[in-house]
């Protein structure tokens, strides 16, 4: 059991590191990372905590690892915990992925047995918003899009949030129609995205463009 200094200790480096936190750059890890990190990992809980360990350095201050849970600083104060979980299907396990100080969030991995997901930390309200792959913020912060493709166990959609001070909300979304093993997204403008994607068994990616105001969305 950890002494009883220890949770104030935590608290205490949280909060010394809630301002410079706020101030670091998105430091999101590359792929070329994740798979160098997560070349011998035993698994996608494994590799979460690998991950981790170098995003802990890369963003002092903003949590703090104390065995099995994470402490995240919230803004300006206060913090928010996460708990893994143990089950027979390998449990639950929440790892720090990233920072996006656009929308004042912090992104985290997250595991639930064979299921990887993520989880959208809002640091001024502590709301939790669970999602299926990364957020990629809009150059305006008044959106986020997430492109959720694979061959399996994928909602095989993109879809755009709306970002509020008191929580996020699904706006629309859109299927391709076609098989994609995986796909990325990007803005370049505040209402236009690009998605590089890969269709089923070709061996090239490729990408495509669209409007926020195309037809074909699902509206919400």
């Amino acid at each position: 059991m950890a002494s009883p200094s220890r949770p104030r200790a935590i608290a205490a480096a949280l909060a010394l590191g809630a301002l410079s936190a706020a101030a670091v750059a998105h430091a999101a890890p590359t792929p070329q990372e994740v798979a160098t990190l997560c070349a011998e990992a035993e698994g996608p809980a494994h590799c979460g905590r690998l991950v981790e360990a170098v995003q802990l350095k890369r963003l002092p201050g903003l949590a703090v690892r104390n065995g099995p849970t994470l402490a995240v600083s919230l803004y300006p104060s206060g913090t928010e915990t996460f708990a893994d979980t143990e089950a027979i299907n390998g449990g639950r396990t929440y790892s720090l992925w990233d920072v996006v100080n656009e929308i004042d969030a912090v992104v985290l991995y997250t595991t639930d047995g064979d299921t990887i997901g993520f989880l959208l930390l809002q640091r001024a309200t502590g709301r939790r918003t669970e999602l299926p792959a990364e957020p990629k913020v809009s150059p305006d912060r008044q959106r986020f899009a997430v492109a959720d493709f694979c061959a399996t166990r994928c909602s095989n959609e993109l879809t755009v949030w709306r970002v509020a001070r008191d929580g996020v909300r699904k706006e629309s979304a859109w299927t391709s129609g076609a098989a994609w093993e995986d796909a990325a997204v990007t803005w370049t403008g505040a209402d236009t995205l690009v998605v590089l994607y890969t269709p089923a068994g070709a061996a090239k990616p490729a990408s495509l463009q669209r409007r926020l105001t195309d037809t074909g969305w699902q509206r919400y």
